[in-house]
């Protein structure tokens, strides 16, 4: 599955170069030509993985759209900056930002600046996770309990990783499926019925460990997580 940016940029050439290049690179990019339509479709930000966001736009600048969105944006974000503007680096460091870049920017270096933030961000999961009573084991794809031991598939892996790190939120059936799955349509979601059904059979022995429906939404994860 492609890696989801958004891209606030009000200059519609270098909006239109980068979003081509770096969906050339392999992201998908939500390219929003004006502040306020960002603003109107914050949703995007549920599935998204990295902000870029211009400097200086109409109504409203982008440290001032950062400010204020402070309590909402809960991925990374670099700034773009024209040749020659002003910019405040301290400003951006405290508002948050990973990095910023002078436009008109060369389309390779964004993309590895790009690559790094993600990786700095990537959430990491320690090898042994304790859930409740059971031990899982994500190198050796092993979930035990007591002297009972179960060898998980790659997709049960994957799931239960992804429930880890979405732990006491409500996770949609569509972020699940186009992670996981990589696509969302009716054959896959079957088929993560089929896995849900599998997870909550294998933690039957432990009442704390709960996969809620929450029916026409997705799955309300609560996992007591202990090292």
């Amino acid at each position: 599955m492609k890696t989801k940016l958004i891209l606030v940029e009000d200059d519609q050439d270098l909006g239109m170069v980068l979003k081509q290049y770096l969906e050339f690179s392999d992201f998908e990019v939500i390219w929003f030509d004006h502040p306020q339509k960002f603003l109107d479709d914050l949703a995007v930000l549920e599935t998204s993985k990295l902000l870029i966001l211009d400097v200086m736009m109409p109504q409203i600048d982008g440290f001032t759209l950062v400010n204020q969105l402070k309590n909402q944006l809960n991925i990374p974000y670099l700034f773009l900056t024209a040749k020659g503007q002003s910019f405040d680096r301290v400003l951006g460091l405290k508002l948050g930002g990973e990095d910023y870049i002078t436009k008109p920017c060369d389309p390779e270096e964004l993309v590895l600046r790009i690559k790094n933030i993600l990786k700095r961000n990537q959430p990491i999961l320690e090898e042994i996770v304790r859930i409740g009573s059971y031990i899982f084991n994500r190198n050796q794809m092993r979930l035990s309990f007591d002297e009972k031991e179960l060898q998980l598939t790659e997709k049960e892996v994957e799931l239960l990783e992804y429930f880890i790190l979405h732990n006491h939120k409500l996770v949609t059936r569509k972020e699940i499926l186009e992670t996981i799955w990589g696509e969302n349509d009716y054959f896959m979601g079957r088929s993560l019925d089929v896995f849900m059904t599998r997870l909550r059979k294998y933690f039957t022995l432990d009442e704390r460990v709960k996969f809620e429906s929450i029916r026409g939404v997705g799955f309300k994860i609560d996992l007591p997580l202990s090292k």
